[in-house]
């Protein structure tokens, strides 16, 4: 992994380079207009940079002491080298040093490589959505988990 690894804040002006990212590496990726309110938002997104080149991003807003990561992703070209892993630990400092106690999240159940990635990092199932993510042939559940961070 480059050592040119850089986290910082997501901003409007991230808006065509993100969604680049978002429609190449989900089945069915947020709209334009949602990304854009949560890009408007300080505090609620965040880009995972090497040198200048965009590496991924996360969509994680913060409410009374907890924080939802609602979607994350890294190009697909550059998936399987550790960047997931490795802006999810950063975005877990970043909502720790906010003040956040908890983060929540969920994920596809056929999604084998985040589930991975977020139970070594300490995340643990916490319900299920039933039917919640489309799929080419229907529905697949949804898993919750939730890790309670330590301040």
């Amino acid at each position: 992994m480059s050592s040119d690894l850089q986290f910082r804040p997501a901003g409007l002006d991230d808006l065509d380079a993100i969604m680049a990212i978002e429609q190449a590496s989900h089945f069915h990726p947020w709209s334009r207009s949602v990304m854009e309110r949560y890009l408007g938002k300080a505090g609620a997104s965040w880009k995972l940079l090497d040198g200048q080149q965009l590496l991924g991003f996360a969509v994680c807003p913060q409410i009374v002491g907890e924080a939802e990561l609602m979607d994350i992703a890294i190009d697909p070209a550059q998936q399987g080298k550790g960047h997931g892993q490795w802006l999810l630990q950063q975005l877990l400092q970043q909502v720790m040093d906010d003040g956040c106690e908890r983060m929540f999240l969920d994920v596809r159940e056929s999604n084998a490589p985040a589930i991975a990635v977020y139970e070594k990092l300490g995340f643990c199932q916490v319900g299920v959505r039933p039917n919640y993510y489309p799929t080419a042939t229907g529905k697949e559940d949804a898993l919750l988990y939730c890790q309670e961070l330590v301040l």
